[in-house]
């Protein structure tokens, strides 16, 4: 406890600490026998992520959570661990980030025994949406009617406050007001009038969060998503992004987990440049066991718009890790769209415009963000992974498109980390713009509910798109549990074999070794590979792990367009 009671000293100061320790040591108290044992300890090769939404598989007159994790039973059981679920929670707007009752499952959705149904199966991932809640929740509604308890749950900005430098991804006002009975109060509201920021400074706040998270752990979250975390303190005259606080409240959860639950991981959401993401691992051992990859998404976009993998071979050269202990969450796609800022650095600014260009031209949409000097810029690209790789127009045919986006998808995998694969791209699907005009939110377009009878029919048609998909994913992620070299905090080697080719090696502890290469271009690359080096024998017999096949001796390798392979001795 000794760790536990350093970080609310250094976040509250020696006079509110003691009282705040004694608060939070009778909640640790509370929960220490209420965890229930974790279906693993470890991360491995095994492991991979479905993300999804509570309803995204919907069957009449049945609780979609229900259907949801039967459907997940048949189809993924022996090819994800574990399922990200969303936000289940009641909400009112956000598809689910605007959270009214942190401690309730939306009845829409079903009940805690429905999602319990996920546990006999797969690890469970929530989210704890830190920091903010819905201005329909009981704490903003007791805030706005002036209730003791919640006067200070929240940032009222007093008149000339200075928030000129405050970073944020909107272009909405940062405040928002509000009437109360002591007047009319400029309330912080970072992503939108409905989600109204919480003030950590008030260690109350800190306390009901505290035990919103261990509340998750005791219903069997072995994962914690900490939703646009980088936001989480609040200092007027600062950036209000990354402050050292922020980096404290993690260290405090992380130390409390620690103490209770040391199987659950942290993973930090933090959709900014790379550096500045990677500073949430802390220094290995203290802080988050995973962040997520975020430059991941829009350079894998950019080598394969441009055939030239030559900034993801740079920018992968650099993907160190603190420590044993921690690893990235790579992803391409999510319910949100594909983030720009964390490319930023990486790519021109030319390169970003050519990407934004691009999602244009395949039927995306661009969100943009109010920058410090009084301009906008893009901020997100929102549009299905399926269609940001292939152009809905350019009239290739369907294997074209399979090939590349199944070598987009089989780059995340091979890289050191654990993958998160968004339901949408597992399934083969299309953007939805039909959500955008019903709803009017740009990320609509990657958030369609499908129904379970018709995709379980596309699914049992061999010609059709989402059973071409999903089989050719299928046959990834089981040539991926089938060698140690994919272990998450394996050692990684990036390889340079020209601007055509992606290329790493990964290695096991026992020594086993996988050479996974991919060309990224829409011609036929030749690459020399040295046999003795790469496997330590020249006469080894070298297959490709996800075809089985045989491959030569070597010298010079045939890859075809947008093939993807991964060698390994027989």
């Amino acid at each position: 406890m000794t760790k536990i009671a350093e970080h609310v000293t250094m976040l509250y100061g020696e006079d509110s600490a003691p009282p705040t320790l004694a608060r939070l040591s009778s909640l640790i108290a509370h929960y220490r026998a209420r965890i229930p044992p974790p279906r693993a300890t470890e991360l491995t090769e095994r492991d991979a992520f479905l993300i999804t939404y509570g309803d995204q598989v919907r069957a009449p007159g049945e609780a979609p959570l229900r259907t949801l994790a039967e459907f997940c039973a048949r189809y993924l059981g022996d090819l994800v661990t574990g399922v990200h679920l969303l936000p289940f929670f009641p909400y009112s707007s956000d598809d689910g980030f605007s959270v009214i009752d942190y401690r309730a499952v939306n009845p829409d959705l079903g009940t805690w025994d429905d999602l319990a149904q996920f546990r006999r199966h797969f690890r469970l991932t929530f989210d704890l949406v830190a920091n903010h809640v819905s201005a329909q929740s009981a704490w903003f509604q007791g805030f706005l009617g002036d209730e003791p308890r919640y006067r200070d749950y929240f940032i009222v900005a007093p008149n000339g406050a200075d928030v000129s430098r405050v970073v944020r991804p909107r272009t909405l006002p940062l405040l928002t007001p509000f009437a109360t009975p002591r007047g009319t109060k400029n309330v912080w509201t970072t992503f939108s009038a409905d989600q109204i920021d919480l003030n950590y400074h008030n260690p109350d706040v800190l306390l009901d969060m505290m035990d919103v998270l261990l509340g998750y752990v005791a219903r069997g979250a072995e994962l914690i998503r900490l939703d646009a975390i980088g936001f989480l303190w609040k200092e007027f005259g600062t950036t209000c992004l990354h402050l050292p606080q922020t980096h404290r409240v993690i260290q405090l959860m992380r130390g409390v987990l620690d103490e209770i639950a040391p199987h659950v991981v942290l993973i930090t959401e933090t959709n900014v440049p790379h550096a500045d993401n990677v500073a949430y691992f802390g220094d290995g051992a203290n802080e988050a066991q995973m962040v997520y990859n975020f430059a991941l998404p829009p350079l894998t976009l950019h080598t394969f718009h441009t055939g030239n993998a030559t900034a993801l071979t740079r920018w992968a050269n650099t993907l160190m890790l603190p420590s044993s202990h921690v690893t990235f969450f790579n992803f391409l796609a999510s319910h949100d769209g594909i983030g720009l800022n964390p490319a930023r650095g990486i790519l021109s600014d030319a390169e970003l415009d050519a990407l934004v260009a691009h999602t244009q031209m395949h039927d995306g949409l661009v969100s943009h963000k109010n920058d410090p000097d009084g301009m906008t810029s893009p901020y997100e690209l929102n549009i299905n992974l399926f269609d940001a790789l292939n152009d809905p127009h350019a009239g290739e045919s369907r294997e074209t498109q399979m090939q590349r986006f199944i070598a987009a998808q089989a780059i995340m995998l091979s890289l050191v980390g654990v993958p998160g694969i968004y339901f949408h791209s597992l399934f083969g699907s299309r953007g939805w713009q039909a959500g955008v005009s019903e709803t009017g939110h740009p990320r609509a377009i990657n958030r369609e509910k499908l129904e379970r009878a018709p995709l379980e029919r596309e699914l049992g048609d061999p010609g059709s798109r989402r059973s071409q998909v999903f089989a050719r994913y299928a046959r990834l992620l089981r040539a991926r549990t089938a060698h140690p070299a994919f272990d998450p905090h394996g050692a990684m080697r990036v390889l340079d074999l020209g601007a055509s080719v992606f290329a790493v090696q990964r290695t096991a502890s026992n020594g086993a070794t996988v050479i996974a290469l991919y060309n990224v271009c829409n011609r036929v690359v030749g690459v020399r590979l040295d046999w003795t080096r790469a496997f330590g024998d020249k006469s080894a017999r070298v297959i490709d792990l996800i075809t089985r096949a045989e491959i030569g001796d070597g010298t010079l390798l045939s890859l075809q367009p947008y093939q993807a392979l991964w060698l390994t001795q027989k």
